[in-house]
């Protein structure tokens, strides 16, 4: 199975692409969709949307994972996320995939077993998880996977009759 997990931002945006088998998961590729701060906003979600569309034409993930908007002091922030996860989750289903949505309590839960761990913790059990000998250098890119991962720990097992 493939998964595909994002991690919205509006200047930010990571993605991760894994292989699991439910037990056992390999990284395929992560990376980090970067959008001009001095761009009107509709320009940088329409950068967001095109290259999301790009990595699952390229990767054909099986099944999306999205991270849950966070309540927010800052509502304008809170407001701008919603606006980049509504339009990744248009083109994920766009694309035909299944997308589900995870807090970030559940997905640090999930990867670290702690719902407050901090961003550099979630990094190195990604790390950890896929295998790899060096840490994804982008936070954003190993959130993505971090989802990507919560959502292969915790999807349901769909059995065939």
């Amino acid at each position: 199975m493939r998964i595909l997990g994002i991690d919205c931002g509006s200047q930010f945006t990571g993605y991760g692409v894994i292989d699991t088998d439910g037990t056992r998961h390999r990284l395929v590729q992560a990376g980090v969709i970067r959008t001009n701060a001095k761009d009107p906003f509709s320009a940088r979600l329409l950068t967001i949307g095109s290259r999301l569309r790009e990595i699952a034409a390229e990767f054909t993930p099986d099944e999306a994972a999205v991270e849950d908007t966070f309540t927010s002091v800052n509502v304008r922030s809170a407001l701008k996320l919603t606006h980049v996860r509504g339009v990744a989750m248009f083109v994920l289903a766009e694309a035909g995939l299944e997308v589900s949505e995870y807090p970030p309590a559940q997905v640090k839960m999930a990867v670290a077993s702690n719902g407050r761990a901090e961003k550099e913790q979630v990094q190195w059990m990604v790390r950890v998880l896929l295998g790899l000998a060096e840490p994804i250098a982008s936070l954003d890119a190993s959130d993505a996977l971090a989802v990507a991962l919560c959502h292969a720990m915790r999807r349901p097992v769909k059995v065939a009759l």
